[in-house]
């Protein structure tokens, strides 16, 4: 496994594709903090370009990946190597490079910056810790969304729409709930509903660590009263582990059984 992840890890860092999303939140780190001049404005500013970004790029790459290296992959499984091994290593391979180019990119700019002798780290470190769960996410989503469907088109088409429905269509769903039912006591259902969406659940801890709660309206109290604890942190980031492990497991499990 450890072979095929290296194989396509560095195939992704040869690939011009990988130096432009590399560059791109370079350019966008040295931007922000160029405009705002001040760190902790320059991370709110960042996290709504992330949370809606990463998830789209890793779904994209992930499933232009996966067709794109399709005879590759037909041949690894000719030869007596495992297929959890193949297809593993692939999906580290690749989320592993992107996760490593969003971290390089916006790292490198805010620690030249004076990120570390600064407040906003902790902050900054929270972002980039949940920009990198939502690359492993959707990456293995998008794994899962391709070995389902060998017409391109399709996978790419269900790709996007599942993108577009967590990034979207899920708030407004959620947000209509809220209103039809603000009569009953909402608080477990909307904790539920927050852990249920990785990109609510990210955008969510993100602004409770920068203290601006109040933009989650009249939810925020709840949000603050749960997600604020450490208890609240770690359940958080344990349903973000869930979120990745699940995903994984169907991908392994469906490649286990596909008939090539």
């Amino acid at each position: 496994m450890l072979k095929i992840l290296k194989y396509s890890f560095y195939d992704l860092m040869r690939s011009r594709w990988s130096y432009v999303y590399f560059i791109f939140y370079l350019l966008l780190g040295f931007v922000l903090l160029f405009l705002n001049n001040d760190v902790s404005k320059a991370v709110i500013t960042l996290m709504n370009i992330i949370i809606v970004l990463v998830p789209l790029i890793a779904t994209i790459f992930g499933v232009m990946y996966y067709y794109n290296s399709k005879e590759f992959t037909e041949l690894l499984l000719a030869q007596p190597i495992k297929r959890t091994s193949i297809f593993l290593g692939q999906y580290l391979g690749v989320s592993g490079s992107l996760a490593m180019s969003l971290v390089l990119g916006l790292g490198i700019p805010f620690t030249l910056y004076g990120l570390l002798k600064s407040n906003a780290i902790w902050d900054f470190s929270l972002l980039l810790v949940t920009g990198a769960f939502l690359t492993f996410i959707f990456t293995a989503l998008a794994f899962n969304i391709a070995l389902s469907n060998e017409n391109k088109i399709k996978g790419f088409g269900y790709a996007v729409l599942l993108w577009l429905f967590l990034a979207v269509i899920y708030d407004g769903i959620f947000l209509i709930s809220l209103i039809i039912f603000e009569e009953y006591p909402l608080d477990t259902f909307s904790l539920v509903s927050t852990m249920l969406n990785p990109i609510d659940l990210s955008r969510t801890l993100i602004l409770l660590k920068l203290d601006i709660s109040a933009l989650l309206g009249y939810t925020g109290a709840v949000f603050k009263k749960f997600f604020g604890t450490n208890f609240g942190f770690f359940v958080s980031m344990g349903v973000l582990m869930i979120w990745t492990i699940l995903p994984v497991w169907r991908m392994v499990h469906k490649a286990k059984r596909k008939d090539f």
